[in-house]
Formats: structure tokens, sequence, C-alpha cells
């Protein structure tokens, strides 16, 4: 039985340094700096035999008013909410702090099981901040080191009882069923339950596209952190969540600026966390404000998406500000045409996060994107098809040389690439690429996916050609003549 862990704190104890070790991987951004994390993280961790969900949230503030704070606080309350163990985690060096004691007593009225930690506790200089957390009065604490891995088999030992009550729990809580097997099923021996690989989606932008606020609307709840401040998110959050009966895996991703104006050092992590979403996604949606669309740094957003191989889809946020509709989406898509000719086709999808219109328009897009990123075409149309294109359009001959393209296949999906086979593949020229891969989309139906295509030298077929004979025929012999080169 799984059950849910949050870890819960003030900023900079070290909430997402063992949040990463307990997953084992460095999912959460950790700086030096205090309030890195903002939004819920969630992650699948282990500890000894233990399996179970972690939840790293933002640090704990005091403010209860409607600022950037204040929105932090009300999420990770939500977290202890929904949580079946909290585990306060105090800064052992620093001691316990006015704010420590404030949550430690908002933690005993929302919390069923407090673990308190007391972390950065190597070394005898944390002795007196493990002694002073008694005072909280949470028991006993574990003494940490979540950045040296030391204090996790205190951790175990109080995880163990608990999960094992929820085990018990969800056992006694289970519904009996009558499971009838027929012959067939015994023949073919016990069924085996598979969950789809779910799709995977990443939403990027410049800040304050609405990227977050996009995604809360799709999950129908407000998971992630929202509001009018320009970067708010920070690390790329996933979720995965069941659209219109397909399991996806959706990224929320940091507002990514122009590269000279971004200097901090977390702003650069917070950028490269994105990036890394954007390789792992099959689908990337870009956000763009309708107000100001088509930004040179939306402009490089796309194309990067584009050169990693992902099917893309433009999504132009905020449409319920827009009074013209008409004319403002005759003239989005003539500048998407112009502007990244290398996306042509790609769609391109007016939505309002806020109210939720577009939504639904949103999911057919993202759907019929990636059914034509993973499209194949058999060989033999695809041959037929550069037949004719050679006729309509021959290649050039460059310096005299004709270029002869004889054979094409295509060799992958997720994009689709293909490999054509001819002569003097140096020679052809960029132009005639385009015109082959213009053909591919609108032949074969692939409006927008990045295509790859590949020319190869096939080589002369004939296996004589430049070679002399080395020894003499019966022939020769019989008639006394010298083979060439004797």
């Amino acid at each position: 039985m799984s059950f849910t862990l949050a870890i819960v704190g003030r900023p900079n104890v070290g909430k997402s340094t063992l949040f990463n070790r307990l997953v084992g991987k460095r999912l959460a951004l950790v700086d030096d700096q205090p309030g890195v994390t903002r939004d819920l993280r969630e992650g699948e961790a282990r500890l000894g035999d233990l399996r179970f969900t972690v939840i790293d949230t933002a640090g704990l503030e005091e403010a209860t008013d409607e600022s950037l704070q204040g929105r932090m606080r009300r999420l990770t309350e939500r977290a202890v909410e929904m949580a079946d163990v909290c585990l306060f985690m105090i800064d052992s060096r620093a001691g316990v702090l006015p704010a420590d004691e404030v949550f430690a007593e908002i933690l005993r009225k929302k919390s069923a099981h407090v673990i308190l930690a007391a972390n950065k506790a190597e070394g005898s200089a944390a002795d007196a901040g493990v002694i002073e957390a008694y005072s909280l009065g949470l028991g006993e604490p574990i003494r940490l080191s979540a950045e040296h891995g030391e204090g996790l088999n205190d951790l175990y030992s109080m995880l163990m009882p608990l999960a094992d009550e929820f085990a018990k729990r969800a056992a006694e809580n289970a519904p009996e069923t009558d499971v009838d097997v027929s012959e067939d099923d015994e023949d073919e021996g016990p069924r085996k339950l598979t969950d789809a690989r779910p799709l995977q989606v990443a939403v990027v932008g410049r800040p304050n596209a609405g990227k977050s606020t996009l995604i809360n609307a799709l999950l129908g709840e407000e998971k992630l952190l929202t509001g009018p401040e320009a970067g708010i998110t920070r690390d790329a959050i996933s979720t995965q969540f069941n659209w219109g009966g397909t399991p996806v895996r959706i990224w929320d991703t940091a507002g990514m600026r122009k590269k000279a104006k971004v200097q901090e050092k977390l702003e650069k992590l917070s950028v490269s966390d994105g990036l890394r979403a954007v390789k792992f996604a099959e689908v990337v949606v870009v956000m763009l404000d309708v107000e100001i669309p088509f930004e040179q740094q939306d402009l490089r957003i796309a194309d990067l998406a584009e050169r990693e191989g992902r099917a893309v889809v433009i999504a132009v946020n905020k449409w319920d500000l827009e009074g013209e509709k008409q004319d403002k989406l005759k003239e989005l898509k003539e500048e998407f045409a112009r502007l990244l000719p290398q996306l042509k086709g790609a769609p391109l999808v007016t939505v309002s996060a806020k109210t939720g219109r577009g939504l639904d328009r949103l999911h057919d897009a993202v759907m019929k994107a990636h059914d034509v990123w993973n499209r194949r075409v058999s060989t033999a149309r695809l041959n037929r098809w550069l037949s004719g294109m050679l006729e309509v359009h021959p290649p050039p001959a460059p310096g005299g040389k004709r270029i002869k393209l004889r054979y094409m296949t295509q060799v992958k999906t997720r994009p689709p690439g293909f490999v054509v086979m001819c002569s003097h593949p140096d020679k052809l020229p960029d132009s005639y690429k385009r015109y082959l891969v213009n053909g591919l989309r609108q032949d074969f139906d692939m409006p927008g996916t990045p295509i790859r295509l590949t020319l190869r030298d096939q080589g002369d077929k004939n296996p004589y050609k430049g070679k002399t004979k080395s020894t003499p025929s019966r022939l020769r012999k019989h008639l006394g003549k010298k083979a060439h080169g004797e």
C-alpha cells in the first residue's frame, strides 16, 4: 500500500534536497537562495522496501494575504491536508525560530501524523538545535543530513509502522469482489493489467503567458501557483491526468526570457529545467500572449521545439481580451506562416486559460499533432510519389553532372525521417530538399511536424567498374597471351 508524505518547513531548511534524495533524481531545483520552490512537486520515492509518493512544498511563510508568499502558504497547507504523513523539517544549525513554533502548531491541528526532522545535523555544531527541537512538542526529532544521506534509517523506522497501518486500513476497506474465471481464462493464465504510457506534453513560452493557468484549467483545480507576477514558476512541474480519454503527463515550465536578460543563476537553472522538459516531450505547446504575439523570444522557443524534433502546437492565450477576433485571427495566421515557415501547417489555436474557452480545440490539435508525428508511409507509396515529383520538377545538374534520385524509404517516426539514395548528394541544393519536404507535408498529410530528410550516396551498382584482370583466363593461356599487367 502506498502512502503520501509531504515535506514541509521554513524556506531553505533542505526540503528539496531531501526530496531529490528520496526520489533518486535531481528533479527539484536546489540553491542556497531561500524560497526556490514555489509549486508542489510530486515524485515516486524509495526508502528501503517502502514505496510512497513524496511531495516537495514551498517554504512556509507567515503571510496570509493575497501576496505571492500568502498564495504559496495556502498551496502548502493544501498539501498538508492531502498528505497521509507530514515531515516537518527545521534547520538544526539555526535552531528553533518563532516561525517554526507557529507552523508546528498548525501541523498539530491539520495533520494526524507528523514526523519532526532536524536537518543539517551533521557535526557537533547542530547538537544544540537538535535538543531545542524537543520544545516543539512533536516528539523526538530525527537527526538528518539530507545532503549527505545521514539519518534515513531513522526516517525508515518512523515510516514503517505508519505504512503498515495504511496498508491494513486499505485492506479492511477494500470491497469484496467475486471473479468468475472461465475455462478460456484458465488456459490463457492470469491477465496482466498494464497502464498505457501517457502522452508527454510540455507547455512553454515567455513569462506571464498563462502556462500555469492553462494547466490548472485542464486539471480542473488550482494545483499550480499562479498570479499577475511574471516568472512565478521556477521548476518544470509534471502532472499526470486523463485528458478526454487519453492519459497525459503535462509539464509546466518556467518562462523563458532572452538569454541576455537571464543573469541570475536560479533563472538559468529554471530555463535549463524547461529545456529538458522539451527534450522529453512528444508534443510542445508554445503559449503566446495575444497582446504581444510572435515576439522574437516566442519564435526562438518554437524553433527550438522544431529543432528538437517535437510536434508543435501554437496556443494564443488571453483570447477573451481580444475585441476584433476575426481580424486578429487572420493577422495571427499570416504572421505565423511568414515568421515560422519551418512549422508550416502546425495547428494554431486560440484559448482563454482564465475562462476555459478553446480547451477542446487545444485537445484536438494536440492529438492530431501527435498522430502526424507518429505517421509512417510505405516504401512503395514513397517511391511512386518520388517518381511523380521528379517528372514535375527534375533535380538540377550542377557542373553538368546529372543528379539521380534512385530510391526513397522512411527510416523512423517521432518525427518522420526519410532517406533518399542518390548520386552526388552533396551537390543537391537546399531548395530542392525543401521542395521534397513540402511535397511530403502536402501529399501525405503531415502538416507542421518536423520532417528529417537525409541524402545518401548509393554509389555505382556495377561491381566490375574500375577493376582490371589480374589472372589469365583459360583462353589466354591456350593462346599463349599474357594477362594484363604481366
